[in-house]
């Protein structure tokens, strides 16, 4: 008995000794993280910056001449922010009917959202993005910021 004892120790010995480079699991393990290199090497590819490509913020004098150049602006605000001041030339498309707006907003320019103070503006730059606006930023600070910078601004509707 003691030798079949043994001799099974060896068989089972013999089989942990199968290299880890003959394992299942390994060879899945690899492929994965090969996958995975891949996915990230063309996930940076496809991001890099063009000339035509805004930041995803910008700030007020930044969005200032881009105004002067003829960048769509986009004011998110509620008609009745609006109503009370706003810049001149922009189109005024409030954040909650944006996503059903989005036909109203050229793809082919730049576009710049603005709203009272930079928050709702990120919202309405995202909608953007993931409705597949390409050129698409948010300006930081908002039309408070513009009209205190002595940029134009018009009352009324």
């Amino acid at each position: 008995m003691a030798k079949k004892r043994t001799t099974k120790r060896k068989t089972s010995r013999s089989k942990r000794k199968q290299s880890v480079f003959d394992q299942a699991w390994f060879k899945f393990g690899l492929i994965g993280v090969a996958v995975l290199i891949v996915a990230l090497i063309v996930a940076s590819n496809n991001t890099q910056p063009t000339a035509a490509t805004l930041p995803t913020e910008i700030n007020v004098d930044q969005a200032y001449q881009r105004y002067n150049e003829g960048t769509f602006l986009l004011d998110v605000r509620t008609i009745e922010e609006w109503n009370e001041y706003h810049i001149p030339n922009t189109t005024l498309i409030p954040l909650d009917e944006l996503p059903d707006r989005l036909d109203e907003v050229p793809r082919d320019q730049m576009i710049v959202v603005v709203c009272r103070s930079g928050n709702r503006s990120q919202i309405g730059r995202d909608i953007l993005l993931q409705a597949g606006f390409e050129q698409v930023a948010s300006m930081a600070g908002g039309v408070k910021t513009w009209r205190a910078s002595g940029y134009p601004i018009e009352t009324g509707p």
